[in-house]
């Protein structure tokens, strides 16, 4: 253990050379990520978080992921890959989760660790503290929320024009300029976003295309037991198509309007729906499936294996999001052999491969009830067959080998400056940097 009076003298430079230099060519990089949208109940953003845990240190290089939560904790997760949270109040609209309301202490954290590089994966305030930390660290800032998508368009886009919409939060905009110049890069998985990101001026974003955990979906998983006896919950004999949704219970989300929809398609065909998750809106989506015995809302499914073989089983998915970065569900499905249903804005529709699912005008209920009837038109066995010819997508594997090389080459050519703070970080360091040293082994 260090001397303590050296540690008092100088804690957080002395730790970061003494446990981490002599191990150095074990890990080439300490990664932080700052994660605001961390929570042990989320959906698409809990399960990159937890692949990036397992990747990192198979890579060579410490994760060190740093979320809100009740209390402060330093939870080891594997060799090289740490857990650390912040006390942190609830979000009003969600309680699942929680927000970053204290610089000061994430400072401390970030300062404890002494990481070679940063991500902020809000465009929120917690990206702000991040640009505003005086570490010499490399800065990302990935963008696992289009705000704008998810909510401007969403509320307004039925009669404004998005350019009209994007003048009117111009205040926004000048926001995400700004993060702009505080971070290196700004990550996104997909190509619209990125353009539309650098029409608006944050010339520095980028695409580093996401991925699907390998070897965990596959269309060898489809069930035709659990098929029909899904099908048979919804009082359907074999013969009927069996429509699947996955995600989070939010507005932005839609699923309101999907499910009237497939109820509505269920007038006249032979169709019925399970939506799986967990969220907020779970009271309202259960009233319009009571009200309707060709569509259900199930439990979310932790058990990301019993999900595959259920996602694997399905005829088609559905979603109703067109904010979507990167929509994991819909990689998901297609690495499952599963034809999509998805609205013709987002990334969802990144995941569609031609004869192997249908297109919807986004936000369209009409549209989507159409849309569904025209996919059985088709016959679902068809596509299905089409989409498991081309079930071979991008893995997390491949993409966290792509973003943890591009980290490095940052790393070695730091090109922001932190912004000034203007208060200076508290003493809680110390008792983070021994807790870091003590869980990684150092």
């Amino acid at each position: 253990m260090c001397d303590r009076e050296m540690l008092l003298a100088s804690p957080l430079t002395k730790l970061h050379l003494k446990f981490t230099a002599a191990n150095r060519h074990l890990r080439p990089m300490r990664i932080a990520d700052v994660c605001a949208f961390y929570t042990p109940a989320g959906g698409g953003v809990r399960t990159y978080v937890e692949a990036k845990l397992r990747a990192a240190p198979r890579f060579g290089h410490e994760m060190i992921v740093i979320a809100p939560g009740e209390r402060h904790e330093v939870i080891k997760r594997g060799p090289g890959a740490v857990l650390v949270t912040i006390p942190s109040p609830r979000l009003p609209l969600d309680s699942r989760y929680r927000y970053f309301d204290d610089e000061r202490a994430l400072h401390s954290v970030l300062d404890a660790w002494q990481p070679d590089h940063v991500e902020a994966s809000s465009p929120w305030w917690s990206a702000t503290m991040v640009g505003r930390w005086q570490g010499a660290a490399s800065r990302s800032l990935v963008m696992h929320a289009d705000p704008l998508a998810a909510y401007a368009y969403r509320w307004l886009g039925g009669f404004v024009s998005t350019d009209r919409i994007d003048r009117m939060f111009g205040w926004f905009w000048r926001h995400l300029r700004g993060l702009g110049r505080m971070f290196d890069t700004v990550v996104c998985a997909n190509a619209h976003l990125a353009e539309r990101l650098r029409q608006g001026g944050v010339d520095n974003s980028e695409t580093v295309r996401m991925g699907v955990e390998g070897g965990l979906f596959s269309p060898s998983l489809r069930s035709a037991a659990l098929r029909e006896q899904a099908l048979s919950a919804l009082g359907l004999e074999a013969d009927a198509t069996l429509l699947l949704g996955i995600g989070r219970f939010s507005a932005e989300k839609r699923w309101e309007m999907v499910l009237r929809a497939v109820a509505d398609a269920a007038r006249k065909r032979n169709v019925g729906m399970l939506l799986v998750g967990d969220g907020p809106r779970r009271q309202k989506l259960e009233a319009i499936a009571a009200r309707s015995c060709r569509v259900a809302v199930l439990p979310r499914i932790d058990d990301r294996d019993e999900l595959a073989r259920l996602l694997a089983s399905a005829d088609a998915l559905v979603h109703g999001c067109e904010a979507e970065t990167f929509c994991m569900v819909a990689a998901e499905a297609r690495a499952s052999g599963v034809p999509l249903i998805v609205p013709d804005r987002g990334a969802a529709i990144d995941q569609l491969v031609p004869g192997a699912g249908k297109v919807y005008r986004a936000a369209s209920e009409v549209s989507l009830k159409r849309t569904i009837g025209r996919f059985i038109d088709r016959g679902p066995e068809l596509q299905r067959a089409a989409a498991a010819r081309t079930s071979r997508v991008r893995t997390m594997d491949e993409h966290f080998a792509e973003l943890f090389a591009r980290y490095e080459i940052l790393a070695q050519q730091r090109i922001v400056q932190p912004a000034l703070a203007d208060f200076a970080v508290g003493d809680s360091a110390r008792e983070l940097a021994l807790a870091r040293s003590a869980l990684l082994g150092s």
